[in-house]
């Protein structure tokens, strides 16, 4: 099961194990900082806080005009940044430079640790160096949420860094106010070109209209030129108007004369002194009253005397007098009727001929007023243009260079009295991390290129094996006394080594099992000892192979003789069962390596080898065979293909340098069934965590005899 990401028991244990070195470099890495520090010339930083708002307001306040905004309030933040970018800018260091003469300032290099330039060099040369170490030690700080901007520089000159903060402030304020002046100086001198363009475009185009109506002979008022084609400059010209008055005229003749017909047929239709028009006179009506009055007085006198009585001739000759004087009025009231009918008409005709002649001028003059309004139209329409930008730019004149700056000074920088920096505690901890950092890098590459088998976790995560037991160091380096007490910690680990096996493989315990190592003496003779013994004990016979013809050493750990073994049967045709030898250990027997013999790796590829430990499975329930180690010999990976088993044994803490990998890619070459990996020599300890102690209960025995001792 490979090791979670983060593991935090584990890099504990590792840092435990690399204590002593990560103290070393941590110590070291403290050391050379506070030197350092010591080392290092004291800088002081001054700063100074301005304050920046999104725009400007105008002077003349009463013309309701500001500057467009500086940022959007969407974008303020982007605003800010820019501005401070604006600040850290080589132009304003230039102009800072060139305000306080810094570039023939020796004083000004030696507060910034730097050479002076050389007698000679160029003034542009000399401020590019003083604004580059102007911007080198600037540091213009905007905190999150605010439009406090700090303005802070650093020098060995407490008195020099607050005269470049101030300096900085007065000409960033400067530089913004020439921004605008130069922007609105650039505005008016486009209008200014723009309104000569204007005005001459006006000029031409008033000519044109001019020249055109005296050569069409049309005059039209300027008021009304605009839309010539409008209702209300249908009557602009001359002869539009002329002709809209006599329509008017004539349209009242028409009236007046059809009155005056109407008039003239009432009276010439009927008699004359039945007609309405004359019966209503005012003089007919007087003398029918008249004619009334004397024709009853003459009734009244012919009822008493005779016709040719005076006084009845008299009222008869009046009567007659009276007669005639009505039917005159009558005639003339007839006649004035008949005079009003025929000048109404006359007066109609010749209206009705001045109207007519009049539409077809106006007609005429019409189609000349289409060019004469498009060049109307151009003429107006250019002078609103000339107009407009006439005003915008007298605006313009009005408030170039009154606006105020959108940037005020909230506290101005002062003379530092502490140094800023070395700040030792801050450098220590620097120091500290980056101690710790080179620490951690040190110790992950050790361990990377270190394949040392420390914790049990190891033996799965870095050689891929299923961890059979884990078998803790003996006290004394004595491993026989360890095993011959069965309540020690080696014993009950090995015990449970022997569980594990007897459940390895689907078929429970294989019959012939290989035990090795990669290196010698990683405990795998022990090993096999332990296994051997503890399956004899358990009731099966167990034949144990020294089959390790190099160093040979089961023989002595069981006190036997080594004359005759391994090496005789494999050079010999003699049966297994008349060699091996019986121990004290009942069930248990061994077949020692025998005599050393010149080229043990040829003995072991012969088909004698897989012979031998076919008939030791025959004979006994477990073979068990203690092979040479792997790394620089073949005889280990010879076995390990006619066993059917192998167990790894690996020493814990032990440094291989990259052999045990080595070693078990050897193995596993010929294809072996491995049936994992047995852990010697653990000392939890050492491990560097008290959790593998406690886990495996290697002092469970000692805690016993402990409590023992107490309860007595």
């Amino acid at each position: 099961m490979a090791r979670p990401a983060f593991d935090l028991r584990f890099m504990l244990a590792i840092v435990r194990r690399n204590l002593l070195i990560i103290g070393a470099i941590l110590a070291v890495a403290l050391s050379l900082t506070a030197i350092a520090t010591l080392l290092m010339t004291p800088k002081y930083t001054s700063s100074a806080k301005i304050q920046i708002n999104d725009s400007s307001g105008r002077v003349l306040s009463e013309e309701n005009t500001q500057d467009e905004a500086l940022g959007a309030t969407w974008d303020t933040d982007r605003f800010l940044k820019t501005q401070t970018e604006v600040i850290s800018s080589r132009g304003l260091a230039v102009r800072v430079a060139q305000r306080l003469n810094l570039a023939g300032n020796p004083s000004f290099f030696a507060a910034q640790e730097a050479k002076a330039p050389e007698p000679g060099t160029p003034l542009a040369e000399a401020q590019r160096q003083a604004g580059a170490l102007l911007r080198a030690n600037l540091n213009v700080v905007l905190p999150r949420d605010s439009r406090i901007v700090s303005i802070e520089f650093t020098s060995t000159d407490p008195a020099m860094s607050a005269k470049i903060a101030n300096a900085y402030v007065d000409e960033f304020i400067q530089s913004n106010l020439q921004r605008k002046f130069d922007s609105s100086s650039y505005a008016r001198n486009f209008l200014g070109e723009q309104l000569q363009l204007a005005k001459q475009k006006v000029e031409e185009s008033e000519r044109a209209l001019n020249a055109y109506a005296r050569s069409n002979g049309l005059i039209i008022p300027r008021s009304n030129s605009n839309t010539p084609n409008s209702d209300n400059a249908s009557g602009g010209s001359v002869t539009t108007s002329s002709l809209l008055q006599v329509n008017a005229a004539a349209n009242d003749a028409t009236t007046r004369r059809i009155a005056a017909e109407g008039r003239w047929r009432a009276i010439s239709s009927v008699p004359l002194l039945s007609s309405n028009e004359v019966l209503t006179n005012s003089t007919i009506a007087s003398l029918l009253t008249q004619k009334a009055q004397i024709e009853a007085s003459l009734k009244e006198e012919q009822s008493r005397h005779m016709d040719d009585y005076p006084a009845v001739l008299a009222k008869r000759s009046q009567l007659k007098a009276l007669n005639e004087q009505i039917q005159i009025t009558a005639n003339n009231i007839k006649n004035s009727v008949r005079s009003d009918y025929e000048a109404a008409r006359e007066a109609e005709a010749s209206l009705t001929s001045q109207v007519a002649t009049l539409k077809s001028d106006t007609l005429a003059e019409q189609d000349r007023t289409v060019q004469y309004g498009l060049l109307s139209r151009d003429a107006d329409t250019n002078r609103q243009v000339y107009e407009g930008l006439l005003e915008r730019y007298k605006k313009l004149n009005a408030v170039a260079g009154v606006s105020l700056s959108n940037i005020s000074v909230i506290d101005e920088a002062e003379t530092p009295r502490v140094p800023s920096s070395p700040n030792l505690l801050r450098n220590l901890l620097f120091g500290l991390i980056a101690g710790a950092a080179v620490a951690g890098v040190f110790v992950f590459v050790r361990e990377q290129f270190n394949d040392s088998i420390r914790v049990p976790e190891d033996v799965e995560n870095k050689l891929e094996m299923a961890l059979l037991g884990v078998i803790p160091g003996a006290r004394d380096d004595d491993p026989d006394a360890a095993l011959s007490d069965p309540k020690s910690a080696v014993t009950e680990a090995y015990n449970s080594l022997r569980g594990s096996l007897m459940y390895s493989t689907s078929e429970g315990l294989p019959r012939v099992i290989q035990v090795t190592s990669a290196q010698p003496a990683e405990g795998k003779t022990t090993t096999s000892l332990a296994l051997a013994t503890g399956f004899a004990r358990m009731g099966r016979t167990v034949l144990l192979i020294d089959a390790d013809m190099r160093r040979p050493s089961v023989h002595r750990r069981v006190d036997l003789s080594n004359d005759a073994g391994l090496s005789t049967l494999l050079t010999s045709h003699v049966p297994l069962i008349d060699v091996a030898l019986p121990t004290a250990i009942p069930n248990l027997s061994v077949l020692p390596s025998g005599p050393v013999p010149p080229s043990p790796t040829e003995l072991l590829s012969s088909n004698r080898l897989e012979d031998l430990l076919t008939e030791g499975a025959r004979h006994f329930d477990t073979v068990i065979v203690d092979s040479p180690p792997v790394l620089g010999l073949a005889d280990a990976p010879l076995m390990s293909a006619l066993v059917d088993g192998v167990v790894f044994v690996v020493e814990a803490n032990r440094n291989r340098r990259g052999s045990l990998r080595g070693a078990i890619r050897r193995l596993r070459a010929m294809r072996p069934i491995i049936l994992g990996a047995v852990l010697t020599k653990f000392e939890a300890t050492k491990a560097g965590n008290q959790y593998y102690s406690d886990y495996y209960g290697y002092d469970y025995y000692q805690y016993g005899s402990s409590s023992e001792k107490a309860d007595s």
